[in-house]
């Protein structure tokens, strides 16, 4: 499929994988719909985590980076990685 074929769905379901600065433990996993936290730490040693896992659409989306915003964790990258 080329860049030309391909039509992007805002209302399809994705997997997203989001890095914030900053920690944010695994317990919390149930306020993120589930998706798998993984706190680590960067090639300059600032402590960030990645949260990945499927989200519904783009309102579901927006609804978690809202509640990031609100813990006041900075976003770092939002990756969507197709689904099969």
């Amino acid at each position: 499929m080329t860049d030309a074929e391909y039509k992007f769905n805002p209302d399809c379901q994705a997997i997203y994988q989001i890095t914030v600065q900053g920690y944010l433990g695994e317990s919390r996993s149930d306020w993120f719909d589930g998706m798998a936290i993984e706190p680590q730490v960067d090639a300059d040693g600032r402590s960030v985590t990645k949260l990945t896992g499927k989200v519904v659409d783009q309102a579901a989306l927006h609804g978690l980076l809202r509640k990031l915003y609100d813990l006041g964790l900075s976003l770092l990258s939002i990756k969507r990685i197709e689904l099969d």
